[in-house]
């Protein structure tokens, strides 16, 4: 995968992240981004560790376990963020 689409992927994927977790998310849309790429990564991980990674068609379960891991990713990442901030985390 070439850089740019890792980058469109990471900003999908931190975008639907941000929509899913509850609250108001206090971190700026470059490490939204960052940590979208990162949740790809790990759901590509646990893809291989099933054994689903590569199927015919779709991969909708690689593709699910992507989101899940930018939604861990994003809601940890924003958490530290606050708390390295100084600010309240709004639940």
């Amino acid at each position: 995968m070439s850089w740019l689409w890792a980058i469109i992927l990471g900003l999908i994927l931190g975008l639907i992240a941000k929509a899913i977790i509850p609250g108001k998310q206090q971190i700026p849309l470059w490490l939204t981004v960052i940590f979208g790429m990162l949740g790809s990564v790990l759901g590509n991980w646990a893809a291989t560790g099933l054994g689903v990674n590569e199927t015919k068609g779709i991969d909708w379960t690689r593709h699910l376990l992507q989101l899940i891991g930018a939604v861990i990713i994003v809601a940890v990442g924003d958490r530290l963020w606050a708390s390295l901030r100084g600010k309240k985390h709004s639940a």
